[in-house]
């Protein structure tokens, strides 16, 4: 959502109204950054040149795409915000900021899995996932024209439709390990598009909303 292709600025400056309005209704927010295009740009640069490029190498490249993004949503928050971004999501939090930015943290999963550490080290249980989809599907819509989005599934259901491995190159709604963990702590997440922030404010403020929800 934040770099689909450019930096997308009307949706980040939708997205910090949004995150503002809820702010002022007690809320508080800890937001993780993806790497977006800048990510997959430096990926397939890689891959293009060298051919072999090693996978470790291939998540230190979208790792470090997702801490420039996260500096960038850190100076956009930066009233209120806490100033340092967190890169490790398995330590305590110390601070009183009513928003906390967080980046991905090392090879072998995505900003998936930070987030539900993340919530798991605030005790939270509900995480959404801004991506550019509507639905969690019964198949990747994009090869099967009879793949019907779903509005509730559980972690059981959901973890037998996406794959069982994480890879750098993976498509999933969510992140398989980051799924397991959620499905461990009873965690509740959200899969919207973030291109409909009415949406995500609904289901924020426990209103009905167009997503879905895996519990």
């Amino acid at each position: 959502m934040i770099v689909p292709d450019g930096i997308d600025t009307e949706f980040l400056r939708r997205f910090r109204a949004s995150i503002k309005h809820h702010l002022s209704r007690g809320l508080s927010f800890y937001l993780i950054a993806g790497g977006g295009m800048t990510a997959r740009n430096y990926q397939r640069a890689g891959e293009d040149i060298r051919g072999d490029l090693h996978p470790e190498d291939v998540d230190w490249l979208g790792i470090h795409a997702t801490r420039l993004n996260a500096h960038l949503l850190r100076a956009l928050f930066k009233d209120e915000a806490q100033e340092r971004i967190v890169k490790n999501p398995t330590r305590s939090i110390r601070g009183k900021a009513d928003i906390i930015i967080g980046a991905g943290w090392r090879p072998g999963h995505s900003t998936d899995y930070d987030a539900v550490m993340a919530a798991k080290q605030l005790g939270a249980k509900r995480v959404v996932n801004l991506s550019n989809i509507d639905h969690v599907y019964s198949a990747d819509p994009k090869k099967d024209p009879n793949a019907k989005p779903i509005e509730r599934i559980s972690w059981t259901d959901f973890r037998a439709i996406i794959p069982k491995h994480w890879d750098p190159g993976l498509s999933s709604p969510f992140d398989p390990i980051a799924s397991k963990l959620a499905q461990e702590n009873r965690m509740e997440v959200a899969i919207i598009n973030g291109a409909k922030l009415e949406e995500f404010d609904k289901y924020v403020a426990g209103k009905p909303f167009a997503g879905t929800v895996i519990s």
